[in-house]
């Protein structure tokens, strides 16, 4: 006889628990990695990645995204959160507004698109999102969420330089006239274009700073950009402010490639350090609408001393390839930087290529891209999730992502095509297929392997490892429920270990 610690297998309650964990990897290996390689081989397959056209997956990515982008919005602005970061929380204070702009150009862009008839749904953008589109707007011009440039600027933020954070506002508003029709915010926005472009043109070189004493060009350029789409909304003419402040971004301002820096000294108007890859990829987002003629130019050097191609990868660098830097890197703006290639480089780098025209080098990246986000059933893009701030921005990789597959070539520049699917895609496809196809057949293996050998299985302790398989049974249920999903799948993974045997001995 058994020891009482010691129980012999149970035909129900044992074969529910086995049943069950066989169930519970087949899903794994359906919803986290085979249905995924097939999503991401029908996005492949869509001619428009590699077109001038607007990609399936980004109207999908767009309806998906706005109902979670709209309660978390709203979320967000209900708590008191953003008036307790600290100044060096850049993910905490800048991500969040970021994202929320990110979204408001995208749904402007697929709002045009849907305008023209190049829409797969019936419903317009602006009318299934209108609730995302008003969170959002509310977000970059809540007075809390801007504690951050409070601190740095005081109560005069909003007349201050502070470029970054102005430059979003009047690019929320606009986007919110534009997509509503709604006139409540055009005092506002017309306050900061006027402000804000009088400041830059009194300045002495064209620049101001994003922080005291921090400027990053690639945002006063964008400002301008924004400055002059709120014309359009506002009936305004900057034109001539427009052209002027071109002085700020020629000769001695430029790095030594001819580049537009990545940071400077707006008093003197003159570059510190060199331009990256990330800032570059940026600066070609937005370029092309106010100076066609020297956006071409900078994005021909860009693509010379940023692109690099390996039969593995294709992509920009966050360095200049005949410069000294790293191969190896980190930090907020450039995301990781892997044997060259700079993450925030290529992502941008993707909505960069698709305005200038450069389709031969956006179709790699794209499908670089499509291929590491690991599509979700869901509709949750795993990795540009996970590449967020959990706790501040956790849709802001999806909304970039979103942001970067709706770019349309600027007006009068010239297509490009060709391209091929690099190396690394292919890999990442076999690992996908190969992991969820592994599962799969260890699943069926090991519920075929207890079915043959139970009755000569021994089960220690059955009540309680039975109770513990339970216990992480219901918490994943309840972690789903509350959107923990990788928590969910932490204790998934651990009821896996139950229950554990030993064979029973031999008589002698």
């Amino acid at each position: 006889m058994a020891p009482p610690s010691e129980s012999k297998v149970s035909p129900v309650s044992t074969g529910i628990c086995h049943y069950s964990n066989a169930a519970v990897m087949v899903l794994i290996a359906l919803f986290f990695f085979l249905i995924p390689g097939v999503i991401t081989v029908r996005e492949l397959s869509d001619p428009a990645i590699r077109s001038a056209a607007i990609p399936r997956c980004a109207w999908t990515l767009h309806r998906d995204l706005s109902p979670k982008f709209q309660q978390w919005a709203k979320k967000r602005l209900a708590s008191t959160r953003a008036a307790e970061l600290s100044t060096n929380d850049i993910s905490g204070t800048e991500w969040p507004l970021f994202g929320a702009v990110f979204y408001l150009w995208a749904t402007e862009s697929l709002q045009n698109e849907w305008e023209k008839g190049h829409s797969p749904y019936v419903v317009a953008p602006k009318s299934y999102a209108a609730g995302a589109i008003r969170a959002a707007t509310r977000l970059v011009i809540d007075p809390s969420q801007a504690n951050w440039v409070g601190i740095h600027w005081g109560k005069n933020y909003l007349k201050t330089e502070n470029v970054f954070y102005r430059m979003l506002v009047i690019s929320a508003l606009t986007s919110h006239a534009r997509l509503t029709g709604d006139k409540e915010y055009l005092p506002l926005l017309r306050d900061q274009v006027d402000s804000l472009s009088a400041e830059l043109d009194a300045s002495p070189h064209g620049l101001l700073d994003d922080y005291p004493d921090q400027c990053y060009p690639g945002d006063v350029l964008t400002a301008i950009a924004m400055i002059h789409r709120a014309d359009q909304v506002l009936g305004t003419d900057h034109s001539k402010f427009v052209s002027r402040a071109i002085r700020g971004f020629q000769n001695r301002a430029l790095d030594p490639h001819g580049l537009v820096p990545y940071f400077a000294d707006a008093r003197m108007g003159e570059p510190i350090g060199p331009s990256r890859g990330c800032d570059d990829s940026y600066v070609s987002l937005f370029a092309p609408e106010i100076w066609p003629a020297q956006a071409q130019k900078w994005y021909e050097l860009y693509s010379r001393y940023y692109w690099q191609k390996t039969w593995t990868c294709a992509g920009f660098r966050e360095f200049a390839n005949d410069s000294r830097g790293d191969e190896w890197y980190i930090d907020v703006d450039s995301g990781p930087v892997l044997k060259g290639f700079g993450c925030a480089a290529c992502a941008f780098g993707v909505g960069a290529a698709r305005v200038n025209g450069h389709f031969e080098q956006a179709y790699p990246l794209t499908a670089e891209m499509l291929a590491t986000s690991w599509p979700l059933p869901n509709g949750t893009r795993l990795f540009p999730r996970l590449l967020s701030d959990a706790a501040d921005a956790p849709y802001l990789g999806e909304a970039a992502m979103l942001f970067n597959l709706t770019r349309l070539p600027a007006q009068s520049v010239q297509i490009k095509t060709g391209g091929s699917i690099p190396g690394f895609v292919l890999i990442f496809l076999l690992f996908e297929f190969g992991a969820g196809m592994l599962l799969l057949v260890a699943s069926i293996r090991a519920l075929s392997q207890w079915r043959k050998n139970r009755a000569s299985m021994v089960l220690r302790w059955p009540s309680i490892q039975q109770g513990i398989w339970a216990g992480l049974m219901i918490a994943s249920v309840a972690c789903v429920f509350g959107g923990k999903m990788l928590i969910a799948m932490l204790f998934l993974v651990c009821a896996q270990l139950f229950p554990r045997y030993q064979h029973q001995k031999k008589p002698i």
